[in-house]
């Protein structure tokens, strides 16, 4: 029988380096966010806005987690491996978070944005 599972293991990496994601994030490829214009006699089309295109969850602050070099990072590649066994990629990205830690769960912000529009592979 196939693999059923479609949600719950991730990994995610940056410049090939795997970080120790807390699960439940977020992505947005970045293709424009179409809205329809209404005229009085009906829709007269769409005009279409960008979209930010992004990647954003929390990640585990471990011991060996250079906090001051994530939040720097530019130029990067991020990648983010889905149980459903789709790679979602994104090219060129920065980090775009606060930067806020977190000591309880030991959880850092970790999301990142990129100009050019994310791919599915």
């Amino acid at each position: 029988m196939a693999n059923q599972r479609i949600a719950g293991l991730i990994q995610i990496q940056v410049n090939g380096e795997i970080f120790d994601a807390k699960g439940d994030f977020t992505y947005n490829l970045g293709f424009p966010k179409r809205t329809g214009i209404q005229g009085a006699d009906g829709t007269h089309g769409y005009m279409e806005v960008p979209q930010q295109a992004y990647i954003e969850g929390k990640i585990t602050d471990r011991s060996t987690l250079d906090v001051s070099a994530l939040v720097s990072m530019t130029d990067v590649t991020v990648t983010l491996t889905l149980a459903n066994g789709k790679t979602v990629v994104f090219h060129n990205a920065w980090y775009a978070a606060e930067g806020n830690a977190n000591t309880a769960e030991a959880e850092i912000d970790f999301r990142f944005e990129s100009k050019k529009q994310g791919q599915e592979i």
